[in-house]
């Protein structure tokens, strides 16, 4: 039994003649009878009766035919499966990342890729948060390590990080001595934070919203700078505090409840590309949820 027999077959049993299920799977009539004699044989059973003008299913015939579709829908998919690879082989990623990413994993996934996929242009792109999901959105970009909050529709989300927001203090401030701060108590001084439409940023001020942001910079590295300069109180998720304990120290933010997402976006359905380029972020970043 193979693939162009079961083919044959289904052709047969959609049309009720064999002259007619010939010329769809583009073979001869002779040919088609005798790789469905051939079935029959192997099967030890006649699929169709050949008593009247037109050909119909025997009972054989009918318990086969639903197993038939099924087998070729599979090799369909195997096909298309490796479709895909080739196109990803001869395609282009555009990957975007956000201002001052310090995601390792992100950048051990790109490399794997680039290693397994030579052929493939890859680009990178960094911008602000909300810009990127804009160009994901547009089809700039095929893909986004971003911060976000409410996507547009026709787009995708992985979060990888999902943490609280929390005030970055220099070592020796003293609200350093309370276990959390208040609104109240960032209000009373200046606050540093990164630029609207990143994700810490936009989850801050929807919560606090009694408090200004007086200096803005481009990435975390640079708000813990002026922090340690003594130029006021950043604002930043928890894990990028606990990576400087050296330089700064972590309090919770009451009222600020909600958490900043940094996860991957992506346009519905994902690309070839994007697909494969998940199997290496799975395996860096520890995901278990399929991208289709």
């Amino acid at each position: 039994m193979d693939l162009r027999q079961l083919e044959y077959f289904t052709a047969v049993a959609d049309t009720a003649n064999f002259t007619a299920a010939a010329a769809r799977v583009h073979t001869t009539q002779p040919n088609i009878s005798a790789q469905i004699r051939s079935l029959e044989s192997e099967l030890g059973a006649p699929l169709f009766d050949r008593t009247g003008r037109q050909v119909s299913l025997t009972s054989a015939g009918d318990a086969a035919l639903p197993a038939a579709r099924e087998v070729l829908a599979a090799a369909e998919s195997v096909r298309q499966a490796v479709a895909d690879v080739n196109q990803v082989v001869r395609g282009a990623l555009r990957v975007g990342m956000v201002d001052g990413c310090t995601v390792r994993p992100l950048f051990a996934a790109l490399g794997a890729f680039g290693t397994d996929h030579p052929g493939v242009a890859l680009s990178l792109t960094e911008d602000a948060s909300d810009r990127l999901v804009d160009r994901v959105c547009r089809g700039d970009l095929d893909i986004a390590l971003a911060g976000y909050g409410d996507l547009p529709v026709g787009l995708e989300e992985l979060p990888v990080i999902r943490e609280r927001v929390v005030a970055a203090l220099p070592h020796h401030h003293p609200l350093t001595a309370k276990k959390s701060v208040t609104q109240r108590d960032l209000s009373r001084h200046s606050v540093i934070g990164l630029p609207r439409g990143a994700g810490i940023r936009t989850v801050f001020d929807r919560a606090a919203t009694g408090v200004a942001t007086t200096m803005e910079a481009s990435s975390p590295d640079a708000v813990v700078e002026l922090v340690t300069a003594g130029l006021g109180i950043g604002v930043l998720s928890e894990s990028i505090v606990a990576d400087r304990t050296d330089r700064v120290t972590g309090r919770p933010i009451r009222g600020v409840d909600d958490l900043a997402s940094l996860g991957f976006v992506w346009r519905s359905p994902a690309t070839a590309a994007v697909r494969v380029f998940f199997a290496h972020a799975r395996d860096q970043f520890g995901l278990q949820r399929p991208v289709a």
